[in-house]
């Protein structure tokens, strides 16, 4: 603190400032953040930080990093490559259907196929990856250097990657789940399911549960302690919002799902009967316990894409968001509300009207805080001036997608039009058009917003355009048909139909539209490694944006900042030439130590430096043990339980062994 005193206090010139700081530095343990000298701090700083945050440049590295960007980085390539084995598998099932009575797949095939489509796009898939977009930006949103706990940030990962290989290795087994995502009993109880498909998919997500529940963590900690100082929770960008409230869904709804599982599973193992209706038990307790789980799951993946469209239509519209304590507040409100619907997935389970309406009511409801968000989103664009770049061709596409996924939902939350259409493909068309048009497209859109900062490459924009045409396109083809095949009375979860009944040009058609839709993946694929060589450079703020990722390098440094900085406004990037934007007073964070700055929960005035551990081999090695437990209760084997329990406690002590030396 005394030193920015007399370097501003000194009378030189700017270069003799300088001069003098630097020399101070390199004899000092200690680096002043920020101040006066921002630039000059970092130049001095960064050496010695990069070595102390870097990660080793060899496997040893690569297994122990705990960076919050490389590991953000690896949950979106592995949710993407979940991605295309759940594409391949949905491109498969509409070959299919693509004709009446075709036999390429038998039904236990086909079941099996369309229970991992599912498993794969909501576990697997989106929800991991839009938590990767979290890991890497999320510190970088609030002016961090890693994640709160970067070591059980490196854990959920292992224990996601794996926990996909576990369920995918049923393949390998030949036993794979056929009771579809939602498994409902009695089906996928011993007496109709005697193989082992089901025991992969209880085991399964009750292993991928962990890193759900310790990634929830992770960023509710991380956003309320580690904002930079300036940013109250009223300047948090909208992403940050979105990230956090989706954290608190996951940690309330999580346990349903976990609990359903086990019970499940009991039920398959040691026979309890908790679903089994002729022993005593409910079988509609798995519903009640799936669904609420369920039906907030739709908004966890939901709130993340929300918060990545208000972040692209800001910068694209060249305006801030208008009515932003509203949206922030629609978020919060929607997460509130999608606890208490989960019942209209079961309006044709015979439960008592008067509680059909209440949640009916409820259902219609929640539409409420999304149509406020969609109009604040419009009024933003109509009010800017827009820029029609892919990112901001992708959340255009959203909205139109989002908004008929919209008027569906709110359709099926009528009663007497559900029982009409319940279990039909008009079903299947609503929720894609809500889940994929409302989370997959605006990932795109994140893609080819955020890749030049990951990579230090744009992408080719043409290309792009090629992308989103034959994307939307194909999406429309895939699905919108599947509105009136529905309402033709075309079953779902069926491998086939008769011919004559009018659905086969509609299936034919859809058919069609996904492989548009693979087509357009299969360009942006080429697209991201064309680029990856021959992009142009992306340069630190290729698209004059307003949040404080943009105020670092493409790619990021491993340290992210080397000067911490200070928000004054919801757009720092945009009012820092503004006059309102002082100097702040210093904080220190020491030259030698992997520090970053903690801060208040409401206000992020400055309390501590927070001592952020190294990398570390012992997530990985804890994670592997916890899959050898899982393994050892799949395949019955006493022996390879111990194994896993025992490399498990050996993996804990060395996780919390002291160092010898403070990090």
């Amino acid at each position: 603190m005394e030193l920015w005193a007399r370097v501003d206090a000194f009378s030189g010139s700017v270069r003799d400032r300088a001069v003098l700081l630097t020399r101070w530095l390199t004899r000092s343990n200690f680096a002043v953040f920020p101040g006066p000298s921002d630039d000059l701090a970092a130049a001095a700083a960064s050496p010695l930080l990069r070595h102390l945050w870097e990660a080793l440049p060899n496997e040893l590295g690569w297994i122990s990093t705990v960076d919050h960007k490389r590991i953000g980085t690896r949950y979106i390539v592995t949710g993407f490559v979940f991605f295309v084995l759940g594409g391949i598998e949905a491109l498969v099932l509409r070959i299919q259907l693509a004709r009446p009575e075709n036999t390429l797949l038998d039904p236990a095939t086909y079941n099996e196929l369309f229970t991992m489509h599912g498993t794969t796009m909501i576990f697997l898939f989106v929800t991991p990856l839009l938590s990767g977009f979290g890991n890497y930006f999320v510190p970088l949103l609030i002016g961090a250097r890693d994640m709160a706990f970067p070591r059980l940030n490196a854990l959920g990962y292992w224990i996601y990657v794996l926990s996909g290989a576990f369920m995918y290795s049923s393949f390998l087994a030949s036993a794979v789940p056929q009771g579809g995502w939602f498994a409902y009993v009695p089906l996928t109880g011993r007496e109709f399911s005697p193989e082992a498909g089901m025991d992969f998919w209880t085991l399964g997500l009750l292993f991928l549960g962990l890193s759900t529940t310790a990634g929830a963590i992770n960023f509710i900690v991380t956003i309320f302690k580690l904002r930079a100082p300036g940013m109250a929770l009223s300047r948090m960008p909208l992403f940050v919002w979105n990230i956090l409230v989706t954290a608190f869904a996951m940690l309330f709804a999580v346990p349903s799902l976990t609990v359903a599982a086990a019970l499940l599973e009991l039920d398959r193992t040691i026979g309890t009967h908790i679903f089994d209706s002729t022993a005593g038990g409910n079988p509609l307790l798995w519903q009640h316990l799936f669904w609420i789980f369920g039906h907030p799951d739709v908004y966890i993946i939901f709130m993340p894409a929300v918060g990545l469209v208000s972040t692209i239509v800001p910068v694209f519209s060249r305006h801030t968001m208008v009515g932003y304590l509203w949206v922030a507040l629609a978020s919060v409100t929607t997460i509130i509300f999608s606890f208490g619907v989960w019942v209209h997935h079961m309006f044709a389970t015979g439960l008592p009207p008067l509680a059909l309406s209440i949640f009916s009511a409820a259902s219609m409801m929640i539409a409420v805080p999304a149509g406020l968000q969609v109009i604040a989103w419009i009024v933003t664009i109509f009010v800017g001036r827009p820029v029609w770049k892919t990112p901001f061709l992708f959340v255009a596409g959203f909205l139109v997608l989002f908004l008929l996924g919209g008027l569906t939902g709110v359709m099926v939350a009528a009663l007497p039009f559900d029982w009409q259409v319940t279990d039909s493909y008009f079903v299947v068309a609503h929720f894609h058009y809500v889940l994929f048009g409302g989370s997959v497209f605006p990932i795109f859109g994140a893609f080819y917003y955020w890749l030049p900062k990951m990579t230090g490459r744009l992408l080719d924009e043409r290309l792009g355009q090629i992308n989103f045409a034959l994307m939307f396109v194909g999406f429309n083809l895939a699905f919108f048909p599947m509105h009136i095949a529905g309402m033709l009375g075309e079953p779902r979860r069926t491998y086939t139909y008769p011919a004559g009944m009018g659905l086969d040009g509609l299936n034919l058609l859809e058919t069609v539209g996904a492989f548009l839709l693979a087509l357009g993946i299969l360009i942006f694929i080429m697209n991201v490694l064309y680029s990856e060589r021959h992009g142009a450079v992306a340069g630190d703020d290729p698209w004059r944006a307003n949040t404080l990722e943009w105020a670092t390098s493409s790619p990021p440094p491993p340290y992210n900042f080397a000067t911490i900085p200070t928000v004054y406004s919801r757009d720092p990037l945009w009012d820092r030439q503004s006059e309102r934007t002082t100097i702040a007073e210093p904080e220190a964070l020491r030259l030698g130590r992997r520090e970053t700055l903690a801060s208040s929960v409401m206000d992020a005035r400055p309390e501590l430096l927070m001592r952020v551990p190294a990398d570390s081999i012992w997530p990985a090695f804890v994670a592997l043990s916890i899959g050898a437990l899982f393994l050892g209760a799949l395949a019955g084997s006493l022996a390879l339980a111990i194994i896993g329990a025992v490399t498990l406690f050996l993996g804990i002590s060395g996780w919390l062994w002291p160092a010898e030396r403070p990090l």
